[in-house]
């Protein structure tokens, strides 16, 4: 992992976003550390061509789907 570290910087040479996030008490002068992320887990390739299917997930909205388990059991229950 890389890292750069800048010391004594002027609080107007920050950008605007990374001032605003600054309480208003800090001092004129602060030390800026910049470090890289980590990639998070991405997920395999067998998934990630699935999910650009455009049938992935066309039954997401329907209602009797929000709890799956509950609509399995009472597509099973004639069987039994």
């Amino acid at each position: 992992m890389s890292s750069i570290t800048i010391e004594h910087v002027s609080l107007n040479e920050l950008p605007n976003a990374w001032r605003v996030r600054l309480p208003s008490t800090v001092s004129k002068r602060v030390t800026v550390r910049i470090e890289e992320e980590l990639e998070p887990n991405l997920p395999t390739a067998k998934v990630s061509v699935l999910a650009k299917n455009p049938l992935f997930g066309m039954w997401q909205d329907k209602p009797e789907l929000q709890d799956v388990a509950a609509y399995v059991r009472q597509l099973r229950a004639p069987r039994f």
